[in-house]
């Protein structure tokens, strides 16, 4: 039976689940905070839930990655600073004429993008699961 706890875990791991998903369409909503959130909530409450969270095609990878202290691919590093940066320039476009949030919109993206350069770049090639026995031996 569950407890009140991992239920309200599994209600929190689901919203950020979905808040998430938001935030790969909407400017200026995260994404990685609430993905990894949710993996916090469900690795609290739900093995099921945090292994299909782990397990997704979409963002899977993508979290264990950041769980682990691999960082993100280059290429998606420059996919997500060009839709930052693009995504900045048309709210800087639609709410022209007001200085405080175009200063506010650019400290965004510009702290964000350094956050994204920060991490450490990921190569698939070099990771332990794609070395040989031999490189593994070296």
């Amino acid at each position: 039976m569950y407890d009140i706890r991992k239920i309200l875990l599994i209600f929190l791991g689901t919203v950020f689940v979905g808040l998430g998903v938001l935030g790969m369409f909407l400017p200026l909503v995260p994404t990685t905070v609430f993905l990894l959130l949710a993996a916090y909530c469900y690795s609290h409450s739900s093995e099921r839930f945090h292994t299909w969270l782990l397990t997704n095609r979409w963002c899977g990878k993508y979290i264990k990655n950041y769980q682990e202290g691999r960082g993100m691919t280059a290429a998606h590093k420059v996919k997500a600073i060009l839709v930052l940066w693009a995504s900045i320039g048309f709210s800087i476009w639609f709410v022209s004429g007001k200085l405080w949030l175009t200063l506010l919109l650019l400290a965004i993206a510009t702290g964000v993008s350094i956050h994204l350069l920060r991490l450490p770049t990921y190569r698939p090639e070099n990771s332990p699961e794609n070395l040989t026995a031999a490189d593994k031996a070296v």
